[in-house]
């Protein structure tokens, strides 16, 4: 059953401009170490963080909170399974909200689709309760 659904779009111009204004700054406030550590690692820094912020954005859409409400960027995280397909890991306020959100009986699934194309980045994200 699904529980929720998000989706955000963000140009990649204005992910330049904020990280040339505020660097580190916002980086320490809105990314996770493994985020940091995989976009920094790419050619297109900027797109990757813009992908992830976005899917950050759909993630807080669906699990009706929005940023803020006991949702925290830090709290919902991109992370790669080993197959290489992108999900979000939540932690604190955001994994609260989602327990508060699920059936008794039942674990969450979050499906995530990243993209961008310049000059936008886009993500939709699904979370999905599934019978234990």
């Amino acid at each position: 059953m699904i529980l929720g659904i998000g989706s955000d779009l963000m140009d990649i111009r204005r992910m330049e401009r904020t990280l040339s204004r505020y660097g580190t700054r916002f980086l320490d406030r809105v990314f996770t170490a493994e985020e940091r550590a995989r976009a920094e690692g790419t050619a297109q820094t900027a797109a990757s963080y813009a992908k992830r912020f976005a899917a950050k954005e759909a993630c807080s859409k669906a699990l009706g909170s929005g940023i803020g409400m006991g949702v925290a960027w830090r709290e919902m995280g991109v992370v790669n399974l080993s197959s290489g397909q992108p999900t979000m890991h939540l932690a604190g306020g955001a994994q609260a909200r989602l327990d508060a959100m699920l059936p008794a009986g039942h674990r969450a699934s979050i499906h995530l689709s990243m993209t961008d194309d310049f000059p936008l980045a886009q993500a939709f994200v699904v979370i999905e309760a599934l019978p234990r």
